[in-house]
């Protein structure tokens, strides 16, 4: 049926909401559906393999509830999973739905964020050690220096309500010195973890204002709505009734308080018991 699918909106957790509001923002009358996989989150630390049968579950449940195009709103199941869910899964199962993610829709702007050509990229373990941003980013801007620093200790920090407290100091300045020690030429730093957004007021402190700063919300906004414009067939097949819902595979009461943190809004969150293990 035209016009009655909603656009399903995945993360492993919370952080994904910063991206959430930056395209419901933009793009205020389609339907969406949240999915956060709080109960197996975080993500950073799994395999591949693990993350990929994650992610693959969570994608399929929001197919089964109409979604035909889902935004992976999470760097390491973007880094991991999306090119087997594009590859794999799709063309067998369901050659008419799509699976977006945020690091190639960053990767093709990033380059016009710097004037030295030399980036740096601060994220989870999972994305850094999967080296898709240095791949990417060189493929659309081949002169340009990646440098990446991982930041294990941020999405705790942030997912406990610490971030802003003056004990997080320490661990936001620790890594920012480590990335910045990697070259004196750094003068674009991306935020590829979605959750790290919240950081910029610690980080604006620290960093010098040379530095321009990028979170990946308003990146994949614009990015989806130029998706939108060039797909008309996928464009036509959306719901507009404005209406929003939100899923946690974890627990949600939990999920109802982050979410105001992450969109600056209270919201009230359903279970999915299907997933993780929220059903115990």
């Amino acid at each position: 049926m035209k016009n009655s699918a909603p656009i399903g909106i995945f993360d492993s957790g919370f952080g994904g909401l910063t991206v959430f509001k930056a395209i419901a923002d933009k793009l205020p009358n389609y339907d969406y559906i949240y999915l956060g996989d709080n109960a197996r989150s975080p993500y950073g630390d799994h395999s591949f393999e693990t993350v990929y049968q994650y992610t693959r579950e969570c994608v399929m449940w929001l197919f089964e509830r109409g979604c035909e195009l889902v935004i992976l709103a999470c760097n390491t199941a973007s880094a991991k999973a999306l090119r087997n869910i594009q590859q794999l899964d799709l063309p067998k199962n369901y050659p008419d739905r799509r699976v977006l993610g945020v690091i190639r829709p960053t990767a093709e702007v990033i380059g016009n964020y710097t004037s030295r050509h030399h980036i740096g990229i601060m994220g989870t373990r999972g994305t850094i050690n999967s080296n898709s941003y240095p791949i990417e980013i060189n493929h659309f801007f081949p002169n340009t220096k990646v440098h990446q620093q991982s930041c294990p200790i941020w999405v705790p920090l942030i997912e406990n309500g610490e971030h802003l407290q003056p004990g997080a100091d320490y661990f936001v300045a620790k890594y920012v010195h480590q990335l910045m020690e990697q070259s004196p030429e750094i003068d674009c730093i991306l935020l590829a973890c979605t959750h790290y957004p919240l950081l910029i007021p610690k980080l604006e402190k620290i960093l010098p204002d040379t530095v321009k700063l990028l979170s990946q919300g308003e990146i994949v906004a614009n990015s989806l709505a130029d998706y939108l414009t060039r797909h008309p067939e996928m464009e036509h097949s959306l719901a507009r009734n404005a209406r929003r819902e939100f899923y946690t595979s974890g627990d949600v009461t939990s999920f109802n308080q982050h979410a105001t943190v992450f969109l600056g809004e209270d919201i009230s969150a359903k279970p999915t018991y299907e997933l993780g293990n929220s059903s115990r």
